[in-house]
């Protein structure tokens, strides 16, 4: 269905996304999540550890950009705390191998 403007704004009945669509916020926010399924089937499967980091590393890392953008503090204490964690294991592979 199409609605007005109007009607949109003042609808408490429309539901109406809270994030803005296609936005770089938005195309980060689905590739990112994209990327975290990807790292989750790699790691159900058992393919590769070091492929689920990686892949996983990316997707927060996508996610700590949005929550930049959209000033959410929780977002961006928990894929800091995460991205860190994560690069830890990179690098521990990295130079242990």
């Amino acid at each position: 269905m199409k609605y007005a403007k109007e009607e949109l704004a003042n609808s408490k009945r429309i539901f109406k996304s809270a994030t803005p669509k296609q936005t770089i916020d938005w195309y980060v926010k689905w590739v990112a999540s994209v990327i975290l399924l990807a790292a989750m089937v790699v790691r159900s499967s058992g393919v590769s550890n070091t492929l689920d980091t990686v892949l996983s590393f990316f997707g927060c890392l996508g996610w700590l950009f949005v929550a930049f953008i959209w000033k959410d503090r929780a977002l961006i204490i928990l894929n800091a705390i995460a991205c860190f964690i994560l690069l830890t294991g990179l690098l521990t592979k990295l130079f242990t191998a």
